[in-house]
């Protein structure tokens, strides 16, 4: 247990670097670091760990090495030049709890950048937001576990437990990036993922399927349409038929805890859709992009199979359409938080030391790469970070005063978790 001289030290450290912490977010959301273009940034992440005498690890992707876990989401990328980067501190004796603080690099296409009101990559701060595409969705909780660090040690302390600094690629589609840290044997005692939750503790988490649907049609001169089949037409009826898979998942909530109260938990998006050659020919084929949610506890292979399922009924009608589903990236399962664990308890503390209320939890029905250490390294992992508002959307923003308020809870429980020890009145640099 700190001691209140102690807090008050690692709450005033984090003030003291907030410009500097809000300086390196900004730098960092300028970076655009879309899927396959992440390099730049993780350059960032690579020389800000290292600068802070982390002991450093940098690997690519290995897809096939990827595909042997149960865990794989398939890739339709090269994962030539994507990387991971981890930075290790390690204590002269460890004799405190491990600590793994993750955080994910890579941030959802912008859209039409003249949708904005400002530029998606300018990370300007006006009237207390951050904006920018990710500056929510992930950095500003990236460079929270950088700099919470630092407070500890700029009070004066070095955490006594070791710590895995985690900055991974993939975790908007495939959640490839975390899993193969823990593929390369990257484990803890806990899991921090300061994503923008709100000032809460994720209880609840769906898991999520990507695929692609191919619907065939028979091409024909439009002057004969009666006589061909458009392919673009039966997308929308095999998109009905999935529909009527989400309403009966759905209507299946009342079995899935933490999911009882939810209007609508299961949600299908169809986020892309191509078809056809050109306007003088009906259709021959047609193509759209699927995001599907599952309840934890619902394998990622049953789901599928009941996916499959749907769209194979539709070639048995009396109007056949043949419908083809390929996975493109998620295959991931749900996870829940079970309650009562110690490090859930240390957060709780920490929380109500900074936010002086209760920490409250909830169920998103958003995809987490929480689901990784949950499910595959029995790791409690608490996923928890600030106030954003349009993630995924147009004028993307997080609020400041959020940011710095999860950056003091997550600098305490790093040292009541790890435990902390006096620093050198004039330690060696890093």
């Amino acid at each position: 247990m700190l001691s209140d001289d102690q807090t008050r030290r690692i709450l005033d450290a984090v003030d003291a670097g907030f410009d500097a912490q809000l300086s390196f977010t900004q730098d960092l959301v300028k970076h655009p670091s879309l899927r396959t273009r992440e390099g730049s940034a993780q350059d960032l992440m690579f020389g800000a760990m290292s600068g802070r005498g982390l002991e450093m690890d940098r690997w690519e992707l290995d897809a096939e090495e990827l595909s042997a876990h149960e865990g794989f989401g398939p890739v339709t990328v090269s994962y030539e030049g994507m990387t991971n980067v981890v930075g290790t501190y390690r204590p002269g004796t460890e004799r405190g709890r491990s600590l793994i603080l993750n955080g994910h690099i890579d941030v959802v296409p912008e859209g039409p950048s003249e949708d904005w009101s400002r530029h998606p990559w300018d990370a300007p701060v006006i009237d207390g937001w951050m904006y920018g595409r990710g500056a929510g969705d992930m950095k500003a909780g990236l460079a929270a576990n950088l700099f919470a660090f630092d407070a500890v040690r700029a009070a004066g302390f070095e955490p006594a437990g070791r710590i895995h600094f985690q900055s991974v690629v993939e975790e908007e589609c495939t959640g490839n990036g975390s899993l193969s840290a823990l593929m390369r044997n990257y484990r803890a005692d806990a899991v921090i993922i300061p994503e923008p939750e709100e000032d809460m503790l994720v209880r609840a988490n769906v898991g999520v399927l990507w695929f692609k649907v191919r619907v065939t049609g028979n091409p024909t001169h439009p002057r004969e349409m009666g006589t061909g089949f458009n392919a673009i037409d039966a997308a929308y009826t095999a998109m009905s038929a999935l529909r009527e898979v989400e309403e009966k998942w759905n209507a299946d909530r009342g079995q899935h805890r933490y999911f009882e109260d939810l209007d609508h938990p299961i949600n299908f998006n169809f986020g892309g859709i191509a078809g056809g050659d050109w306007p003088s020919s009906v259709p021959a084929w047609c193509e759209f992009d699927v995001r599907a949610a599952i309840y934890p506890g619902i394998t990622a292979e049953h789901a599928w199979a009941e996916l499959q399922e749907c769209l194979a009924h539709l070639g048995r009608g009396p109007a056949p359409i043949k419908a083809v589903g390929v996975k493109t990236g998620f295959f991931s399962e749900g996870y829940v938080l079970e309650p009562g664990s110690d490090a859930e308890a240390m957060l709780e503390r920490t929380h109500a030391q900074v936010f002086g209320r209760k920490l409250e939890s909830f169920t998103t029905p958003g995809y987490l790469d929480g689901r990784v250490f949950a499910l595959y390294a029995d790791t409690p992992a608490l996923v928890y970070g600030p106030v954003s508002e349009s993630i995924h959307g147009f004028d993307e923003r997080v609020s400041v005063e959020s940011i710095r308020r999860i950056t003091k809870s997550i600098a305490l429980f790093i040292a009541g978790w790890c435990g902390i020890d006096d620093r050198p009145e004039n330690p060696a640099q890093g």
